[in-house]
């Protein structure tokens, strides 16, 4: 259990790490987001925001999209943190967007959603629990 938890912490200080280079000069709400690959490696994301609003992008779709990009397929799990510059944060869960793009790549039944309000102060969710009664590929089919 404890191998679990520093895991999960490292994950969130990552994720904290991504917050730093958030783009949002409009909301100034900061998120950030650290993906882990089935394999290990783990890939950061910001919220990036848009003067036109809707072209803006949350932290974990950046994660997200920046690690398909690279050719990844396969998830464990996130870690999510989000607040104003200089105030505590609160549980900063995914938007519905980016519960349906987990959705597109992630097993729901096993894919875990790390949200935190720091390092050691975390809750955990899996996928099916955030987005219960998904349509995914396999809906496609």
């Amino acid at each position: 259990m404890d191998s679990q938890k520093n895991k999960a912490t490292d994950l969130i200080r990552l994720a904290y790490e991504a917050q730093k280079r958030s783009y949002s000069p409009y909301s100034g709400f900061q998120t950030g987001a650290a993906l882990e690959t089935a394999g290990g490696k783990v890939y950061q994301g910001c919220n990036i925001e848009n003067a036109g609003y809707t072209p803006s992008n949350c932290a974990e779709r950046t994660a997200f999209f920046k690690a398909v990009s690279e050719g990844e397929r396969s998830f464990t799990r996130i870690a999510v943190v989000g607040n104003y510059p200089g105030k505590p944060g609160d549980y900063c869960a995914p938007c519905g967007v980016c519960r349906q793009v987990m959705r597109e790549f992630c097993d729901p039944e096993t894919f875990e959603i790390i949200i935190a309000r720091g390092p050691e102060d975390y809750k955990s969710f899996l996928l099916k629990e955030l987005l219960p009664e998904s349509f995914g590929p396999d809906d496609l089919v």
